[in-house]
């Protein structure tokens, strides 16, 4: 994450505590990040003064009063770089006018294939499912895209909380298509890649749930 210097580091943490957990409020926030509820309410009301969160208040479950949440504004999603957004979204256009929508493709076509060749160097090797989805998530992450692994059941989970092309990706969709197709191809045939939550749909995020695919006389087996 790179912020400007003049925001204090416990700010950054609330910043980044909420741009991968979603709306909190101060007690969550205090807790999560194990410091005061003061000193949390003294960042919160500079990041408020600086318009890089909102809050917006949440009736509790019953009698109560209604609790606070904060979440990032736009101007606090804007925190988290987009790679070099503008060059990005000028080079889509130029492609687009010298060679139509089928030159775009063809470049994001190309994109693919070469980031194929850099992940399968991490992952081909790995010995399972499992550690295949944490080898392309630690990849993701040091790609920007603040990328973890989570187990749920039987499945996993790749979340990205953060997508450093989210320009490039609003100005053509095929980026999100082509890294759907990434991910399928480099975790193997025994993966099951399905996208549950996109940042272009509304959410705040991506989540793709990875199972494991039920292969002729093939059992399935939990793996770690």
């Amino acid at each position: 994450m790179s912020l400007d210097n003049k925001i204090d580091p416990p700010a950054e943490r609330i910043l980044r505590q909420l741009k991968t957990q979603g709306p909190q409020g101060t007690a969550a926030l205090a807790e999560a990040l194990d410091i005061t509820a003061e000193a949390v309410r003294q960042q919160v009301q500079k990041l408020l003064d600086d318009d890089l969160i909102t809050g917006q208040q949440e009736r509790a479950a019953g009698v109560g009063r209604p609790r606070q949440l904060w979440s990032l504004t736009a101007a606090g999603h804007t925190r988290f770089p987009d790679a070099h957004a503008q060059l990005a979204v000028d080079l889509i256009a130029s492609v687009r006018a010298l060679f139509g929508d089928a030159g775009v493709d063809r470049m994001i076509d190309a994109r693919r294939d070469d980031n194929r060749r850099t992940y399968l160097e991490s992952i081909g090797n790995a010995r399972n499912l499992g550690e295949r989805v944490k080898r392309l998530a630690a990849i993701r992450e040091r790609e920007g895209y603040m990328a973890r692994a989570e187990r749920d059941g039987r499945d996993w989970l790749l979340i990205e909380d953060h997508c450093p092309i989210c320009a490039a990706a609003q100005t053509c969709q095929g980026f999100c298509r082509a890294e759907l197709e990434l991910f399928r191809e480099v975790l193997g045939d025994e993966a099951q890649v399905v996208r549950e939550q996109h940042l272009l749909a509304g959410a705040r995020r991506c989540v793709y749930r990875i199972s494991q695919r039920r292969l002729l006389n093939t059992p399935v087996r939990l793996q770690d």
